[in-house]
């Protein structure tokens, strides 16, 4: 019998390997050098336009000195939810088919948990949003990764194809798409519908951008297409639409049988969420006002961003959705995308993202930054000085 030595004196005990697992959390530590520089925001999707209805700030103003400041129905607030339901396509019922959690992220950690084992194989589409790495780095989950081909930042059907199997329990797709702006078209899901069919797949359907669609195109959700139905999660948050990203508030929609395992997860993830801040969405009534369109503010905001880029030496092509552009940077430098990103923020100070941090191998440059439009006209207007000599 083999007795194991004891720990070195002053040792910490050991991380979980999932720790180890999850992604470096490289957009932060950006966030921090920018502001070591004095750069001007254009990286984080924190929202900047639109700014919060007033409504609903003084709703929540009220709730905290006057209302009940405690726990909510962990499935989350019922008004709120019938209120969400009503904004949705086909309005799932509210009671067995809407979860609110604590922000979109703790959504997808809940989708991922209530459907992935360890071991698992999971096609995400590259390139991705990073927490989708952490949530299946959490649940121990095993990426396929699917490229997606610029500018179009469309999938090759024999790719897609050649990435399911029987080892593939979910796929998720983010629609409108951070970083790159697609929008998946119908015929795009009834395609992952047909293979979802095939190998007994769960479609997690991140759509928190859903709101912002441009050019007169139509949000499709995966929750419209009849196949996914009955096998897909939808991920939805009030963060970006409102301007509420401080808040938490997202929500989970799905059929009542897989409902009942996320609410299971959700229980016991976080409880429930914010109480207060969901009962003042409720009461302020800003989901039901009709007159809250700020896609058409972002559209704008969306073509002078991307006018600005283009008249300082990058060209961009402008996203089908959502608050970012994905510009590439090789016709303009030789410089991989860190390098050009720090220039940029140190000689101009102006910060964007450096694409490799929305690919797997972030040793490898991607050629292209991310740039967020979703920021004041302050902002803008202050970018445009500060790129007025070129990139």
């Amino acid at each position: 019998m083999t007795t194991a030595a004891p720990a070195p004196a002053g040792a910490l005990p050991r991380a979980a390997a999932r720790v180890g697992a999850l992604p470096a959390g490289s957009l932060a530590q950006l966030l921090h050098l920018g502001k070591e520089l004095g750069a001007l925001d254009l990286a984080g999707g924190v929202p900047g336009s639109p700014l919060p209805p007033p409504a609903v700030l003084e709703a929540g103003a009220g709730q905290l000195l006057h209302g009940d400041n405690q726990y909510e129905d962990t499935s989350g607030n019922l008004t709120l939810r019938e209120q969400i339901a009503d904004t949705l396509p086909g309005r799932p019922d509210p009671r067995t088919e809407l979860t609110i959690t604590t922000g979109a992220s703790e959504a997808l950690s809940v989708a991922t948990l209530a459907t992935v084992d360890p071991g698992d194989e999971v096609v995400l589409l590259e390139p991705f949003y990073e927490n989708f790495l952490a949530a299946l780095a959490l649940a121990g989950g095993v990426p396929r990764f699917v490229g997606l081909k610029a500018p179009d930042w469309r999938w090759d059907p024999r790719e897609l194809e050649a990435a399911f199997g029987p080892r593939t329990r979910a796929v998720i797709v983010n629609s409108p798409a951070n970083p790159t702006g697609r929008t998946l078209t119908r015929p795009e899901l009834e395609e992952l519908a047909a293979l979802c069919e095939k190998w007994n797949v769960t479609l997690i359907s991140d759509e928190v951008y859903a709101p912002f669609v441009y050019d007169g195109a139509r949000h499709v959700s995966a929750a419209e297409v009849p196949a996914l139905r009955d096998r897909s999660i939808v991920i939805g948050s009030l963060s970006k639409a409102y301007a509420l990203s401080g808040w938490r508030i997202g929500h989970l929609r799905a059929c009542p049988q897989i409902t009942e395992r996320l609410r299971a997860v959700h229980l016991a993830t976080s409880f429930s969420a914010s109480g207060p801040l969901q009962r003042a969405v409720a009461a302020s009534g800003v989901l039901r006002d009709a007159s809250w369109q700020p896609a058409a503010r972002l559209e704008h905001l969306r073509d002078r961003m991307v006018g600005l880029f283009t008249a300082a030496g990058l060209p961009c092509r402008a996203p089908e959705g959502g608050c970012y552009i994905m510009a590439d940077i090789r016709g303009i430098t030789d410089e991989d995308c860190d390098t050009f990103v720090r220039r940029l923020a140190t000689r101009r100070r102006v910060l964007v993202v450096p694409g490799r941090c929305f690919f797997r191998d972030h040793t490898t440059d991607s050629g292209h930054v991310r740039i967020a439009f979703n920021k004041s006209t302050d902002v803008l207007a202050e970018a445009e000085r500060r790129l007025a000599d070129g990139l």
